[in-house]
């Protein structure tokens, strides 16, 4: 594969790439892993008005901000994409995508189903990327794991977030590629695979090695190819078939620990 100044040599035009899933699936775990594979992608840090949990830093994992200061870059028009999320601001700023293009980069978004609709509506050549978790008993184990390693079990919090999931789930048709993180090294191979025949199919960029069996496991993952390995998930969050009418369970089982 090419180095990131090989392709701003080259002049590439940047490839943009949202990615989104439910609170508790694993994307920003994906996104971290693919940049270690991966030159010449950057990954826009976006901007919230809620306060940092647990080990959280500042322009590391949010740009965190005042309500005020927030409003104040919507009215200036500073935000590609914004959307408020359980009573919080969040937005990737436009600059983000400037600074990548002028350096030939591809740019990751790491956005909730809102901002990917504004940034699909102005910019449709987007590639759009839906990450699911397996089921909710997995997913509200991650949300567990995850809120007791920030400190403390907020409960009200967490059945809160779970009882989202399955109405952001419903979003999926809307994206080009999904991704089940079922088992992480896979999905990071499927992410990777997308990057990587998008900047072909796009850029004419070479693949170095395996470039048959790179595409092959992209197209598996395009949305309208991914029906028979969706169904048990959809299954599992009531979506479809004779669970669609059950209430789902997301009480802790003996066996999450």
């Amino acid at each position: 594969m090419r180095s990131a100044d090989e392709r701003e040599k080259r002049n590439v035009a940047g490839i943009l790439f949202i990615i989104s899933a439910p609170s508790g699936s694993g994307k920003s775990t994906l996104v971290g892993e693919l940049r270690k594979q991966l030159s010449g992608v950057d990954f826009a840090v976006s901007w919230t008005t809620r306060t940092p949990r647990g080990s959280e830093e500042n322009e590391r994992e949010y740009n965190f901000t005042t309500r005020e200061e927030f409003e104040r870059m919507i009215a200036a028009d500073l935000f590609l994409e914004h959307a408020e999320v359980f009573g919080n601001f969040y937005g990737t700023a436009r600059h983000s995508l400037d600074e990548a293009r002028g350096a030939g980069h591809d740019l990751l978004l790491d956005i909730d189903v809102q901002g990917a609709a504004q940034v699909r509506a102005s910019m449709p050549e987007a590639v759009s990327i839906f990450v699911l978790p397996p089921n909710p008993k997995v997913l509200r184990t991650r949300l567990r794991n995850r809120s007791r390693a920030e400190g403390a079990v907020n409960e009200a919090e967490l059945y809160r977030r779970l009882s989202e999931a399955s109405r952001e789930i419903e979003n999926f048709r809307q994206y080009g590629y999904i991704l089940v993180n079922d088992i992480l090294d896979r999905a990071v191979a499927q992410l990777e695979a997308i990057v990587l025949a998008e900047r072909y199919y796009r850029n004419g960029e070479a693949i170095a090695y395996r470039s048959r069996r790179v595409l092959e496991v992209a197209a598996a993952c395009l949305q309208a190819n991914s029906q028979e390995r969706l169904k048990p998930v959809l299954e599992a969050f009531g979506m479809i078939g004779d669970s669609r009418q059950q209430e789902l369970n997301f009480e802790e089982d003996s066996d999450d620990d």
